[in-house]
Protein backbone atom coordinates (compact mmCIF):
# COMPACT_ATOMS: atom_id res chain seq x y z
CA UNK A 1 0.00 0.00 0.00
CA UNK A 2 1.41 3.40 -0.94
CA UNK A 3 2.07 6.11 1.61
CA UNK A 4 -0.46 8.37 -0.09
CA UNK A 5 -3.21 5.76 0.30
CA UNK A 6 -2.21 5.11 3.89
CA UNK A 7 -2.27 8.83 4.68
CA UNK A 8 -5.68 9.21 3.05
CA UNK A 9 -6.99 6.23 5.01
CA UNK A 10 -5.60 7.75 8.22
CA UNK A 11 -7.45 10.98 7.53
CA UNK A 12 -10.63 9.03 6.86
CA UNK A 13 -10.20 7.17 10.16
CA UNK A 14 -9.78 10.46 12.02
CA UNK A 15 -12.93 11.76 10.34
CA UNK A 16 -14.80 8.57 11.29
CA UNK A 17 -13.66 8.95 14.87
CA UNK A 18 -15.14 12.47 14.77
CA UNK A 19 -18.48 11.04 13.67
CA UNK A 20 -18.29 11.78 9.93
CA UNK A 21 -20.53 9.18 8.27
CA UNK A 22 -19.40 10.09 4.75
CA UNK A 23 -15.81 9.32 5.71
CA UNK A 24 -16.96 5.94 7.02
CA UNK A 25 -18.73 5.24 3.73
CA UNK A 26 -15.59 6.12 1.77
CA UNK A 27 -13.49 3.91 4.03
CA UNK A 28 -15.88 1.01 3.47
CA UNK A 29 -15.78 1.58 -0.28
CA UNK A 30 -11.96 1.66 -0.31
CA UNK A 31 -11.46 -1.41 1.91
CA UNK A 32 -14.44 -3.71 1.40
CA UNK A 33 -12.96 -5.66 -1.51
CA UNK A 34 -9.68 -6.25 0.36
CA UNK A 35 -11.54 -7.48 3.41
CA UNK A 36 -13.63 -9.83 1.25
CA UNK A 37 -10.46 -11.19 -0.37
CA UNK A 38 -8.87 -11.74 3.03
CA UNK A 39 -11.95 -13.60 4.24
CA UNK A 40 -12.03 -15.65 1.05
CA UNK A 41 -8.46 -16.86 1.64
CA UNK A 42 -9.75 -18.57 4.75
CA UNK A 43 -13.26 -19.59 3.83
CA UNK A 44 -12.79 -20.46 0.12
CA UNK A 45 -16.47 -19.55 -0.15
CA UNK A 46 -17.55 -16.34 -1.88
CA UNK A 47 -20.82 -15.93 0.01
CA UNK A 48 -19.20 -16.71 3.35
CA UNK A 49 -16.41 -14.23 2.64
CA UNK A 50 -18.98 -11.50 1.99
CA UNK A 51 -20.74 -12.37 5.26
CA UNK A 52 -17.44 -12.38 7.16
CA UNK A 53 -16.48 -9.01 5.68
CA UNK A 54 -19.89 -7.56 6.56
CA UNK A 55 -19.63 -8.86 10.12
CA UNK A 56 -16.12 -7.43 10.30
CA UNK A 57 -17.35 -4.01 9.16
CA UNK A 58 -19.88 -4.01 11.99
CA UNK A 59 -17.05 -4.56 14.46
CA UNK A 60 -14.70 -2.11 12.73
CA UNK A 61 -17.22 0.73 12.66
CA UNK A 62 -18.28 0.03 16.23
CA UNK A 63 -14.71 0.02 17.56
CA UNK A 64 -12.99 2.53 15.26
CA UNK A 65 -13.19 5.11 18.06
CA UNK A 66 -10.80 2.91 20.09
CA UNK A 67 -8.14 2.81 17.36
CA UNK A 68 -5.23 4.81 18.77
CA UNK A 69 -3.05 4.92 15.63
CA UNK A 70 -5.03 5.76 12.48
CA UNK A 71 -2.00 4.72 10.39
CA UNK A 72 -2.52 1.13 11.50
CA UNK A 73 -6.10 0.93 10.21
CA UNK A 74 -5.27 -1.57 7.44
CA UNK A 75 -3.55 -4.12 9.62
CA UNK A 76 -6.12 -3.59 12.39
CA UNK A 77 -9.04 -4.17 9.98
CA UNK A 78 -7.39 -7.23 8.44
CA UNK A 79 -6.77 -8.62 11.92
CA UNK A 80 -10.48 -8.35 12.65
CA UNK A 81 -11.31 -10.11 9.36
CA UNK A 82 -8.76 -12.83 10.12
CA UNK A 83 -10.26 -13.48 13.55
CA UNK A 84 -13.81 -13.47 12.19
CA UNK A 85 -12.64 -15.90 9.50
CA UNK A 86 -11.18 -18.22 12.13
CA UNK A 87 -14.50 -18.09 13.98
CA UNK A 88 -16.31 -18.99 10.77
CA UNK A 89 -13.88 -21.86 10.12
CA UNK A 90 -14.46 -23.28 13.60
CA UNK A 91 -18.23 -23.17 13.10
CA UNK A 92 -18.05 -24.81 9.67
CA UNK A 93 -15.29 -27.36 10.25
CA UNK A 94 -17.23 -30.49 9.22
CA UNK A 95 -18.50 -28.94 6.00
CA UNK A 96 -14.96 -27.81 5.14
CA UNK A 97 -13.57 -31.31 5.65
CA UNK A 98 -15.97 -32.53 2.96
CA UNK A 99 -14.90 -29.71 0.62
CA UNK A 100 -11.20 -30.47 1.22
CA UNK A 101 -11.82 -34.12 0.39
CA UNK A 102 -13.50 -33.10 -2.86
CA UNK A 103 -10.69 -30.70 -3.87
CA UNK A 104 -7.96 -33.22 -3.12
CA UNK A 105 -9.67 -35.78 -5.33
CA UNK A 106 -10.36 -33.47 -8.29
CA UNK A 107 -8.96 -34.43 -11.65
CA UNK A 108 -5.80 -32.43 -12.28
CA UNK A 109 -5.49 -30.07 -15.24
CA UNK A 110 -3.61 -31.32 -18.27
CA UNK A 111 -0.70 -28.92 -18.61
CA UNK A 112 0.35 -29.76 -22.17
CA UNK A 113 -2.58 -27.78 -23.59
CA UNK A 114 -1.05 -24.46 -22.50
CA UNK A 115 2.23 -22.77 -23.32
CA UNK A 116 5.07 -22.88 -20.79
CA UNK A 117 4.15 -19.60 -19.03
CA UNK A 118 0.56 -20.72 -18.62
CA UNK A 119 1.77 -24.10 -17.39
CA UNK A 120 3.91 -22.60 -14.66
CA UNK A 121 1.11 -20.29 -13.48
CA UNK A 122 -1.42 -23.11 -13.35
CA UNK A 123 1.07 -25.38 -11.64
CA UNK A 124 1.97 -22.67 -9.14
CA UNK A 125 -1.68 -21.87 -8.36
CA UNK A 126 -2.45 -25.56 -7.85
CA UNK A 127 0.68 -25.99 -5.73
CA UNK A 128 -0.31 -23.06 -3.52
CA UNK A 129 -3.74 -24.64 -2.98
CA UNK A 130 -2.03 -27.71 -1.49
CA UNK A 131 -0.28 -25.64 1.19
CA UNK A 132 -1.78 -25.29 4.65
CA UNK A 133 -4.02 -22.22 4.95
CA UNK A 134 -1.61 -20.43 7.31
CA UNK A 135 1.14 -20.64 4.67
CA UNK A 136 -1.27 -19.61 1.90
CA UNK A 137 -2.26 -16.58 3.94
CA UNK A 138 1.29 -15.31 4.52
CA UNK A 139 2.16 -15.84 0.84
CA UNK A 140 -0.95 -13.93 -0.18
CA UNK A 141 -0.33 -11.02 2.17
CA UNK A 142 3.39 -10.82 1.38
CA UNK A 143 3.39 -11.25 -2.40
CA UNK A 144 -0.04 -10.12 -3.54
CA UNK A 145 -0.95 -7.50 -0.95
CA UNK A 146 2.67 -6.28 -0.41
CA UNK A 147 2.48 -6.28 3.38
CA UNK A 148 5.71 -6.37 5.36
CA UNK A 149 6.58 -9.31 7.60
CA UNK A 150 5.84 -7.13 10.64
CA UNK A 151 2.41 -6.12 9.30
CA UNK A 152 1.56 -9.75 8.55
CA UNK A 153 2.53 -10.66 12.11
CA UNK A 154 0.11 -8.02 13.41
CA UNK A 155 -2.69 -9.11 11.08
CA UNK A 156 -2.37 -12.81 11.90
CA UNK A 157 -1.56 -12.22 15.57
CA UNK A 158 1.65 -14.26 15.35
CA UNK A 159 5.31 -13.43 15.85
CA UNK A 160 7.56 -12.03 13.12
CA UNK A 161 9.64 -15.21 13.38
CA UNK A 162 6.58 -17.35 12.71
CA UNK A 163 5.75 -15.29 9.62
CA UNK A 164 9.31 -15.70 8.32
CA UNK A 165 9.20 -19.43 9.05
CA UNK A 166 5.89 -19.88 7.23
CA UNK A 167 7.15 -17.91 4.22
CA UNK A 168 10.33 -19.97 4.09
CA UNK A 169 8.51 -23.29 4.46
CA UNK A 170 5.94 -22.34 1.82
CA UNK A 171 8.66 -21.27 -0.63
CA UNK A 172 10.57 -24.50 -0.06
CA UNK A 173 7.46 -26.62 -0.63
CA UNK A 174 6.67 -24.70 -3.81
CA UNK A 175 10.26 -25.18 -5.03
CA UNK A 176 9.95 -28.93 -4.45
CA UNK A 177 6.69 -29.11 -6.35
CA UNK A 178 8.06 -27.10 -9.27
CA UNK A 179 11.26 -29.14 -9.29
CA UNK A 180 9.29 -32.38 -9.37
CA UNK A 181 7.44 -31.06 -12.43
CA UNK A 182 10.73 -30.00 -14.10
CA UNK A 183 10.06 -26.27 -13.67
CA UNK A 184 13.10 -25.15 -11.74
CA UNK A 185 15.05 -22.01 -12.53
Amino acid sequence: MTNTNKTFDSLLVLQCQSGNKKAAAILVKRWHEKLCKQAYWYSKDIEASKDIAQDSWSTILLKIHNLKDPNSFGSWALTIVTRKSYDWLRKNKKELENIDFYHKNEVSIKYDVYDKDDNIMILLKNAIKTLPSDQQMVLHLFYLESYSVKQIAEIANISVGTVKSRLFTAREKLKQILKSKNYEK
